[in-house]
């Protein structure tokens, strides 16, 4: 299949993706393909207004899959001169950088949404991750030395991310110390995931130190650990939670079809009786 589709699609740098490659890649989008099928059923399973977790992950595993699916094809890439080791263009692969703008704010707002943050806290820290995917991306663009400068700038934006997850965030209020011992857990665990990206693009992108298949191959195993990996141990550890200790709602609409399935009607609205002169 890689080697068809490389034929389909030729590569557009001296750098470029392998067969072996696009094989790997394959295997990668069939991987968040089925986790993005048993998302779906998992998120349908739960009772209405209790899906939030559930559908953030389905929006993820969906930009993962469309982005997998480009990059095995051999699409989604630019040209771009490297700086180190050799001479030519490399290829730098933007839809992966579309996929990690749309997927680490989720990732973060997946686990902060546990937390007692309040909404500013929130929505800063997912500023900081969109901050340090656009920083890559550009970084990754240019052909200069100034490209560092772009890395620092990201890599200083995910050292507030880290702050946010394993300082503030766990010292917030909880819904219970058991909703904090996983979220700990969780957080752990991203954060060590996240620290492996600047050191993976440093070698690729950044310094050409290694293949463009060798960094597919990098890549993919992250996204699949911060990936399904990530969000099937997080949502099996909120299994047992009850959902309303999150104090989240999903809508009027489904607030209302909740009221009427316990038995309870929602007050109604009494129009103003109307005015004579």
């Amino acid at each position: 299949m890689g080697n068809h589709a490389l034929e389909l699609n030729p590569p557009n740098a001296d750098y470029h993706l392998s067969t072996n490659g696009s094989d790997w890649l394959w295997a990668a989008f069939c991987v968040f393909a089925v986790s993005l099928l048993v998302m779906v059923v998992l998120s349908f399973m739960r009772p209405r207004g209790t899906r939030l977790f559930h559908e953030v992950a389905v929006i993820v595993l969906a930009t993962s899959s469309i982005a997998y699916f480009s990059m095995a094809s051999d699409l989604g890439a630019a040209p771009i001169q490297v700086e180190f080791r050799g001479e030519g263009t490399r290829q730098i692969w933007y839809v992966r950088y579309i996929q990690w703008f749309i997927n680490f704010p989720l990732l973060l707002l997946e686990l902060l949404l546990a937390t007692g943050l309040s909404l500013s806290d929130i929505m800063t820290t997912l500023y900081m991750a969109i901050f340090f995917v656009v920083s890559l991306l550009v970084g990754s663009l240019v052909r200069s030395t100034y490209k560092w400068g772009y890395y620092v700038f990201g890599v200083a934006a995910l050292f507030y991310i880290w702050y946010v997850l394993l300082w503030h965030a766990p010292r917030t209020t909880f819904a219970g110390e058991n909703i904090r011992s996983r979220y700990l857990t969780a957080a752990g665990y991203l954060a060590f995931m996240l620290i492996t990206y600047p050191i993976a693009w440093a070698c690729a992108e950044g310094g050409n130190v290694i293949t463009v298949t060798s960094d597919m191959i990098w890549y993919g195993i992250l996204d699949i650990l911060a990936g399904p990996v990530f969000l099937f141990l997080f949502l099996w550890e909120l299994r047992t939670v009850d959902y309303s200790t999150f104090g989240l709602r999903s809508g009027k609409y489904t607030d209302k079809g909740a009221s009427l399935e316990k038995g309870t009607v929602p007050p109604q609205t009494v129009p103003a009786a109307p005015v004579t002169q």
